[in-house]
């Protein structure tokens, strides 16, 4: 379970969805107030936490739940503005096992938060699917192909995901669009079809495994 302390709504919700995207559960909360009532009752894996709060800001938060043996060894990912260079030297001297610069990409944040439950919690099994040499680490959200690194968006590595997960099973456009995007996304289905294609392009010889079914969409080569 991930806390994200944010009081921007419309920040907060997307770092929500992109977590739950990638395998989290997370809830947010929009001050200090709240985060102190919510530990009370469910203790998390790990806390994001913006400086920029209202009434008690990021930083006291912080040395209220060091302060507090059964709050202490909760991992914190600090969120500090751009340029704020004293606040990120402060969350880390009181704490913190990390921090984000605003603005931050919602895969960076993915990235720093399996980082830091990787240092916090090593004995975490890595669960990883695989095609023949195609190998998807979905704790570190990397692929490689006979060795290689490949470099994917966020959508492409889900399609993957997806794919990976259920070998053989034909999927939609519209099942790919309401488990890959938004469930709200209103384009259109060959936004699907350009993923795909651009997805093939970089898995190379295993491109091939993705099968269009006619008529349907398209789904993972089940092995033979």
């Amino acid at each position: 379970m991930i806390y994200c302390v944010e009081d921007d709504a419309s920040i907060r919700e997307i770092e929500l969805y992109t977590l739950r995207s990638t395998g989290f559960e997370a809830l947010g909360f929009e001050s200090g107030d709240k985060l102190l009532a919510a530990l009370k009752g469910e203790r998390p894996d790990l806390i994001l936490l913006d400086i920029m709060l209202p009434g008690m800001d990021g930083v006291e938060l912080l040395k209220r739940m060091k302060a507090v043996p059964d709050f202490a060894d909760i991992p914190v990912i600090m969120a500090t503005a751009k340029g704020a260079e004293y606040d990120k030297i402060q969350s880390l001297d009181l704490g913190a096992d990390d921090y984000l610069v605003k603005p931050f990409g919602m895969m960076e944040m993915v990235s720093r938060v399996k980082a830091v439950l990787r240092r916090c919690c090593p004995g975490q099994k890595r669960e990883i699917l695989a095609a023949g040499g195609l190998l998807v680490d979905l704790a570190e959200h990397t692929v490689t192909a006979d060795g290689g690194r490949i470099a994917l968006t966020f959508k492409e590595f889900e399609l993957l995901r997806l794919f990976l997960s259920a070998p053989g099973v034909a999927f939609t456009r519209e099942n790919l669009l309401s488990s890959v995007w938004d469930s709200d996304y209103s384009g259109e289905t060959r936004t699907v079809d350009m993923h795909i294609r651009t997805l093939r392009q970089k898995l190379g010889v295993y491109g091939a495994m993705i099968e269009t079914v006619r008529n349907v969409g398209y789904r993972w080569k089940a092995a033979s």
